[in-house]
């Protein structure tokens, strides 16, 4: 029971943010205090980790290190628990710089992983071939200003569904393009085919027929033939209006990034312009301060 009651201690060590469940990442961070090796702690956790979640709640913690405890990491680690936890209590505060860098260093990751996560959601490998600069001004919007940060999530969500929205608009126009060639293709074949075997049964009845009969017939083929012409204008100018469109899409995609540069700099020069005011306002704090001096001085030499 005190073995429990020290591992109960031991998780909320590790669970120092209060998510009600810890990761490896969460006990190793403790390895500096107890004398065993990442890769020992990281044991420990795989063998407590029974579903293979990657996650313990309080209660799996727990019940592991009883079903577990005869293990040699975990027997080790519950008895360094038992005869250290004070010492490390004591030590917690003293320790807080160190854990504090680690911290950072857990809320780095946290931010690639958010930001990675925000990307899949958005989709972005489909329209972006490089992130870097979208995950530049995230960070530091993360940073400076948090409270637009979901804002510029809200608009980054708006483009990249209008990108995509677009993409398959586009997508779809070419689908529907290439079933239109293939089957003007096939047309065009069937076409040729027809009037292959229409130019042979001419010519079979050339030699049967008599002249005019033969100039009145080659005359309607002449007809069908100027039909099947204007029907292969249509489908050309079918095809141009499907290409129009399609760089109509081009260009609006080209407005969007166009629009995000701009984005990017009213961003930059609102943090130029906050620079100045910053620097006018250091300005301004001295000549009040000079001001003062020069206040006090006077009321000295008046008294």
């Amino acid at each position: 029971l005190m073995l429990l009651g020290k591992a109960h201690e031991f998780f909320q060590m590790c669970d120092v943010e209060g998510k009600g469940f810890i990761v490896c990442q969460d006990m190793q961070r403790l390895h500096s205090e107890l004398p065993l090796s990442l890769e020992e702690l990281e044991k420990v956790f795989i063998t407590l980790d029974a579903d293979n979640s990657g996650t313990l709640t309080l209660e799996e913690f727990t019940t592991g290190f009883s079903e577990f405890g005869k293990h040699v990491p975990c027997q080790f680690l519950l008895g360094q628990i038992a005869l250290n936890s004070e010492m490390m209590q004591q030590s917690e505060d003293e320790t807080s710089s160190p854990l504090k860098c680690k911290d950072s260093i857990s809320d780095d990751a946290d931010e690639e992983f958010q930001f990675s996560n925000l990307m899949e959601q958005l989709a972005a490998k489909k329209v972006l071939d490089d992130d870097s600069d979208v995950k530049q001004l995230w960070l530091q919007l993360r940073k400076d200003e948090p409270h637009l940060l979901s804002s510029f999530e809200e608009l980054m969500v708006r483009i990249f569904s209008q990108l995509q929205e677009a993409d398959n608009e586009k997508f779809e126009l070419e689908c529907a393009l290439k079933k239109k060639i293939a089957a003007y293709d096939e047309e065009i074949q069937h076409l040729y085919q027809e009037m292959e075997q229409q130019i042979k049964k001419e010519r079979e009845q050339f030699l049967l027929k008599d002249t005019k009969r033969f100039q009145s017939y080659s005359e309607e083929l002449k007809s069908r033939l100027l039909s099947k012409e204007q029907e292969l204008e249509q489908l050309v100018q079918k095809q141009k209006m499907l290409e129009q469109q399609c760089t109509e899409l081009l260009s609006g995609k080209e407005e969007t990034k166009a629009e995000n540069n701009k984005l990017k700099l009213t961003n930059q020069e609102l943090l130029r312009h906050l620079e100045r005011t910053s620097h006018e306002l250091s300005l301004t704090q001295q000549q009040l301060q000079v001001l003062q001096e020069e206040a006090s001085k006077l009321q000295e030499e008046k008294e």
